[in-house]
């Protein structure tokens, strides 16, 4: 066989070596707000793909429950507690994910909250600065500092790396109801693509995926995981237009998620990835009902909070 024929075939080889192992095989993957919702089942996926996983939660149990469970289906995962608004915890988390497995690849900055008025009836000038700053501190600061951490670890391995954060339909809308949450993740949105400007040159790109939809565990931090509050009605109805004809799913973000973090999306950096089961061409992100002053009708807060879903179903007019 000749030389060129021996190259063809090492690199088909690899290429399906690859391809078998996994589209994340080898990886190291950091991913905040882990241990529920979107960040677990994107950690799930990711060991599925052959990734190392390091699940962080500002909730220990939450963060070793799911590294518990990837370990079960076969994956290899660690868990450990961090506050995302602390700079010290950030550090120390990629230190340990260094020390665990031996460098970093991939940080996805995943952990976000909303205001204590979501949904309700008090207007943006009324908010608290209190609670401005603890939603700025996780979903704006929190991905600056787990970026900023990653990025050290990046610059001194010399290979390059991957920068993710979840951002929301909220980072290029705006909503009634959440203008805090809205506010800060227009700002990720803006710390993403400052990053994808800085380093892109050293080989690390930085993306945004912002779903439309996620999980009623959004809405209990600290609590009990419950799989079933990951799932949106089944019969159709939900806050986000669901314009194809298949059921929304957490699994839809985690793809898109891992896609990212892969050298598929090597050419991919400073974008901002919908999640929007085309939401967003028809310009209508979200559908909320409203009353008086484009606000969320009292009982769908109060469901919402307590993870009715099937009497939020009702509520909306669902079957």
């Amino acid at each position: 066989m000749s030389g060129r024929a021996n190259v063809r075939r090492c690199h088909l080889e690899t290429g399906l070596g690859k391809l078998m192992a996994g589209r994340l095989h080898g990886k190291v993957v950091v991913i905040t707000g882990s241990g529920s919702g979107t960040g677990r089942a994107t950690a799930r996926l990711a060991a599925k793909e052959g990734a190392l996983v390091v699940v962080s939660d500002l909730y220990e149990d939450r963060a070793k429950n799911a590294a518990e469970l990837i370990r079960s289906e076969g994956g290899t995962a660690i868990g450990i507690r961090a506050d995302v608004s602390i700079e010290h915890d950030m550090d120390a988390l990629v230190e340990q994910a260094v020390a665990e497995f031996g460098r970093l690849d991939v940080m996805h900055a995943n952990a976000g909250i909303m205001e204590p008025s979501f949904g309700t009836d008090k207007m943006l000038h009324q908010e608290d600065t209190s609670d401005w700053q603890k939603v700025f501190n996780v979903n704006a600061l929190g991905v600056y500092l787990a970026f900023r951490s990653a990025v050290g670890v990046f610059l001194s391995q010399g290979t390059g790396g991957v920068l993710l954060a979840t951002t929301s339909a909220a980072s290029e809308w705006a909503y009634p109801g959440f203008g805090l949450y809205t506010s800060s993740k227009h700002a990720a949105t803006g710390i993403v693509k400052a990053f994808a400007v800085h380093y892109g040159g050293f080989g690390i790109r930085a993306n945004a995926l912002a779903p439309f939809a996620g999980s009623m565990n959004f809405f209990h931090p600290g609590g009990e995981v419950k799989d079933d509050w990951d799932r949106l009605p089944t019969n159709g109805v939900s806050p986000v237009p669901l314009l194809l004809d298949t059921a929304y799913d957490l699994n839809d973000n985690a793809a898109i998620a891992v896609f990212l973090m892969s050298d598929d999306a090597r050419y991919l950096s400073g974008e901002v990835i919908r999640a929007g089961s085309g939401a967003a061409p028809a310009k209508a992100p979200i559908n909320m009902p409203t009353i008086s002053g484009g606000r969320l009708p009292p009982e769908v807060v109060n469901q919402m909070l307590s993870g009715d879903l099937e009497q939020i179903s009702d509520t909306l007019g669902g079957d």
